[in-house]
Parts: C-alpha cells; sequence; structure tokens
C-alpha cells in the first residue's frame, strides 16, 4: 500500500479521534478532575486502561497502514476511539504524542543489557537475568546523561505534522529516559540485581546496595536537571497514571513553553518494595527517589504495591496528593490514615471484575465495600481499573462495567 494511502487512513482517523476530543464531555471532566485532585468533593471518577488485552479488541486487527511509523499512530488512533467507547472519565486531548529521539548509553539505559530467561511457554511468566551478578559488576555502569539526536526528532516529527498536523497537534515529548519506571530506581534495581538478591543485598551488602542506589539517584536527577536547563520540559509532560488537571499546577497543553518541574506532577511507585517493611522500603528506596520527588509540584506515588503500613512513611513525600490503593492492599486501614489529606486511587482486582469472567453482583459487592470503607473517612477516591490481561473475548463488558460502578459511585455522591 502507498503511503499516500497509509496518510489517508491516517487522517481519517484523525478527524474522528479530532471530533471526540472537540466533545463538550471532555471539559466537563477537566473541571471535575481539577476540583478532584484539588482535595475538592465531587462524585468518584473512573477509569479503564485496558489495552494490555488489545489484542482482543476487533479494532486491533483492523490495521491496515503498511509503514510501520504511521501503523504504530494508527493504532493509537483506533484505541483512543474505542477508549471513548468505554464512557469512563478518561480525557481524550487534541492533540497527539511523538517521543522525541533519545540518546542513550549503546548496552542499555545504565550502560548493561538487561537479562530476561523466558518461560518454555508461550505468553508465559520469565525470570530476571541480571547483569549484576557479581558485586565488581557494578563498576561497568555508565552514568546517563540526558541527550537528544534533534536530526531524528525533526525528521519524525515533521512526517507526522505533514500526514495529520492540520487536524491534531503534535506534541514532542522531549523529556529524559529516565523517568516513571525507568527513573523510579526501584524498577530499574530490580532488572539490575534481581528482587531475590536485592532483598539478600539489604541484607548481606548494605553498604554495596547503597552505592548502587546512590550512582542511579544521582544520575536520574543529573538527567532532569540536564532537561531542565535546556528547556525540554513543558506543560504535556505531567504524570500521575490518572488525569493530571489540578487548580494548583496550569493544565497538560500541548507544545507549551519550557517550564519548571515545579509546574508538574510527577509519578513514582516500588513495586520491587512491596516484600519489604516501611524501614527497609524508606532506607533502599524512597530517600533514593526524595531528590526527584521533590523537584516537583505534586506527586502521585505507588502502583501494584499494597502501600498499606506504608502511609506514615509517605507523608515524608514533599507535594505528595495522590496514593494508590490496590487490589492486595486494605481499603479500610487505608482510608482510615488517608483520610481526607491525599486523594485515593483504588485499584480493584481486574481477576474479580473482568478477567475471570463478569459477575455483577461480584462486582457490586467488592465496589461497595471497598466505597463504604472509604465513605466512612470521607475520602477523596478515583477508582483505576488497570492491568487488565484479558477479557475473555468480550471487550463489550468494559462499558457494562462502567456502568455498574457507576450505579455505586453515585450513590457514594
Amino acid at each position: 500500500m502507498p503511503e499516500s494511502n497509509d496518510v489517508s487512513i491516517l487522517r481519517d482517523l484523525a478527524k474522528r479521534y479530532a471530533e471526540i476530543a472537540a466533545k463538550p464531555i471532555q471539559e466537563e471532566r477537566r473541571e471535575l478532575w481539577r476540583a478532584h485532585n484539588s482535595l475538592e468533593r465531587t462524585r468518584p471518577l473512573v477509569l479503564l486502561m485496558p489495552f494490555a488485552c488489545w489484542g482482543e479488541f476487533p479494532e486491533s486487527q483492523q490495521l491496515v497502514c503498511e509503514d510501520p511509523f504511521l501503523r504504530g499512530y494508527e493504532q493509537v488512533l483506533r484505541r483512543g476511539l474505542v477508549q471513548d467507547s468505554f464512557g469512563d472519565d478518561t480525557i481524550v486531548e487534541p492533540w497527539i504524542m511523538q517521543r522525541a529521539a533519545l540518546v542513550t548509553p549503546p548496552g542499555g539505559l545504565w550502560g548493561v543489557p538487561f537479562g530476561r530467561i523466558p518461560s518454555s511457554e508461550k505468553g508465559g511468566a520469565w525470570k530476571f537475568d541480571p547483569p549484576l551478578k557479581e558485586l565488581e559488576d557494578i563498576d561497568k555502569l555508565v552514568a546517563p546523561q540526558h541527550e537528544i539526536n534533534e536530526e531524528a526528532t525533526a525528521r519524525n516529527v515533521n512526517r507526522l505534522r505533514e500526514a495529520i498536523g492540520d487536524i491534531l497537534d503534535v506534541n514532542v515529548d522531549r523529556t529524559p529516559a529516565y523517568t516513571s519506571w525507568a527513573g523510579d530506581i526501584s524498577t530499574h534495581l530490580a532488572y539490575l540485581r534481581d528482587i531475590g538478591q536485592m532483598m539478600w543485598d539489604m541484607v548481606d551488602n548494605p553498604e554495596w546496595l547503597h552505592r548502587l542506589c546512590s550512582f542511579m539517584s544521582e544520575g536520574v536527577l543529573r538527567t532532569h536537571d540536564q532537561a531542565e536547563a535546556a528547556g525540554d520540559w513543558h506543560l504535556a509532560d505531567h504524570k500521575t497514571q490518572a488525569m493530571s488537571y489540578c487548580r494548583e499546577l496550569e493544565d497538560p497543553t500541548a507544545n507549551s513553553a519550557p517550564v519548571t518541574r515545579d509546574k508538574l506532577w510527577t509519578f513514582f511507585a516500588a513495586q520491587e518494595m512491596a516484600q519489604v517493611g516501611p524501614a527497609m522500603h524508606e532506607e533502599f528506596c524512597l530517600r533514593y527517589q526524595m531528590p526527584m520527588m521533590e523537584k516537583f509540584g505534586l506527586v502521585s506515588y505507588g502502583c501494584c504495591e499494597d502501600l498499606t503500613h506504608k502511609i506514615d512513611m509517605l507523608r515524608k513525600v514533599p507535594g505528595l496528593r495522590r496514593i494508590s490503593v490496590t487490589p492486595v492492599a486494605d481499603p479500610a486501614r487505608c482510608a482510615e490514615q488517608i483520610g481526607t489529606d491525599y486523594v485515593i486511587s483504588w485499584r480493584p482486582n481486574p481477576a474479580q471484575m473482568i478477567c475471570c469472567g463478569f459477575d455483577p453482583d461480584l462486582i457490586r459487592k467488592v465496589v461497595r465495600d471497598a466505597m463504604d470503607a472509604f465513605r466512612v473517612h470521607n475520602c477523596h477516591v478515583d477508582i483505576n481499573l488497570k492491568d487488565v490481561q484479558t477479557v475473555q473475548g468480550h471487550p463489550e463488558n468494559l462499558r457494562r462495567w462502567v456502568e455498574i460502578v457507576r450505579e455505586i459511585t453515585d450513590e457514594y455522591v
């Protein structure tokens, strides 16, 4: 298929996407998120993040662009159209993101490759094959820097803008490679050393582990500082694992002027610290995350880890505003500790919600029990259904799930 046909397909999708982004409901959702994230009373907001099972959606089989670059954006746009069909509180923005071409060490982000030993079964589990097998392997690491290949970035941006730039703004993401999972220390610590060995190191090799964590923290912070000095942070670079609108910070905006990090949200997690107590979590992770987090305006903390017994520890984080309460956490205990001080991002178990059968009565019970616990302490709550690995061939159940949950959350107000 000639590229002109690929562009024609992309333009049609972009026009449909732009129509959705222009709906009045998007501004209504923005105002809800501004209030909610600023600890004002709203109905509990609902988010769906289901595209781990994208292959089960009919739209995933409708990709027709032959050019790999354009095909990637065809998928982005088709997912956006599907997202709109769920009826959740996701905001569809009138722009599309193009990542800058980042220059990183050839061996990997830390100069060494992350290894995996795969399962013999298709789609099965894998185990770590860490590059830092011996203590002296730490000397193989390369200190990170923030660098952008401007020629490659301009080539990609111009190509996308030529295709659909008159329909959707093309926002250039120039943030460092060392953000989110690549910048929270915890994730890459496990890749470099293996989760089990990392926990042994906390006891057997604590000084060595502190040296590694310090090296990583200083490296991540350096790239963030370098990006700020270069003017590479912008208002579309908020990160929260939700919608990033609030009263205290400027709205996400495409292609804004450069901003300093204190004008932005950041997101940090420590999933690999789930099996250690608050003291070790703070000693070997949080203290090394803190130099990055304190540079940002507001902080969202936690992904899939249980933070039930770590709320007091998290209160030390400057600008903390959102805390995740995961399927394995205790909603009542978290609600008691968090109260109205922070937003609770509650993540119900996707296995109960949709992955292992669709039982409306079970959904109602699980959601109502959690919401009752949050109601006791007047908590500010949003519900985030994520890590949906399968919908068992029935993606239509996602919209039904939103409808069921809304029946309950409307009562919460």
